[in-house]
């Protein structure tokens, strides 16, 4: 157990395929209409090295400390799930997985099916925006260096970092992906249409709850202006939407953690604890 929460290792099922997590719930009394839970998308990680209880052991002990159910998924491919490791950009299964993951959260006895909402942290923020536009379910959401773009201004406006950093994001493969893309449909200028349908970008209007997003403005891996441009859009589309930047900061926020994290609680109080 953590401080003042279970910890278990749980599976559920996406697509025939065994999906493992980490599973964290509070110590006390249930409450009457069970706990809020938090579905916990972690960023990228070489599937090879991950592990469930290993890296975010902190943003996951301050959400369970708080409260929350979580439940950090390892995706398809990582760790003992079944599966392979498709990569969240050029396939549909880690946003799958994701919405398997609410599935499975709203059918659990000690959480409340109408409280549930979601973390999600660079490519795991690609997947939470995917969620969201795409579940009614999800009724709030944070996301910290998010690659929350639309496909044509990833294309554009996303290059390889020039410094590694540990939860790096896997961008040779996705490259590859998209020239194999554009040699099938065309361009995004040849074929407009084809890449707004499968940008999340394009589908704001249906976002299921407020959003909350943080970037650091040193970010050497995910470009600040993906969360800058994700604001304007959200408030065009009249959503309810918080944006934070924090100066000189990377990909981590590691210079203002526990300021983050404050108002990562604070909005998940407001919005989803306290939601009926």
């Amino acid at each position: 157990p953590g401080p003042n929460y279970y910890r278990y290792i749980a599976w559920y099922e996406s697509e025939g395929l065994k999906i493992y997590g980490l599973l964290t719930v509070p110590f006390g009394e249930t409450p009457a209409t069970g706990w809020p839970a938090i579905i916990f998308n972690h960023g990228y990680i070489p599937p090879e090295i991950y592990r469930s209880t290993e890296r975010y052991i902190a943003y996951v002990g301050n959400l369970a400390s708080h409260g929350y159910i979580v439940y950090r998924i390892d995706y398809r491919g990582h760790d003992r799930s079944d599966g392979v490791a498709s990569g969240a950009y050029g396939s549909p299964g880690y946003t799958t997985d994701v919405l398997n993951a609410v599935a499975s959260i709203k059918a659990f006895p000690l959480a409340d099916p109408q409280r549930i909402g979601m973390w999600g942290h660079s490519m795991g923020g690609f997947v939470t925006l995917r969620a969201m536009v795409i579940s009614p379910d999800i009724k709030a959401a944070v996301i910290w260096a998010g690659v929350v773009a639309s496909y044509p201004d990833m294309i554009c406006c996303w290059r390889r970092p020039t410094s590694s950093a540990p939860t790096g994001t896997p961008i040779p493969g996705v490259r590859r992906g998209w020239r194999t893309w554009q040699e099938l449909y065309g361009t995004p200028q040849e074929n407009p249409d084809f890449w707004a349908g499968i940008s999340a970008n394009s589908y704001l209007d249906d976002i299921s709850g407020p959003l909350q997003l943080h970037h650091g403005t040193a970010d050497s891996e995910v470009p600040l202006a993906f969360s800058q441009t994700l604001y304007r859009q959200l408030l065009d589309a009249g959503k309810t939407v918080e944006y934070y930047e924090y100066e000189g900061d990377d990909h981590n926020l590691a210079g203002h953690f526990s300021l983050a994290m404050q108002r990562t609680l604070e909005f998940y109080d407001l919005y989803l604890k306290k939601s009926p």
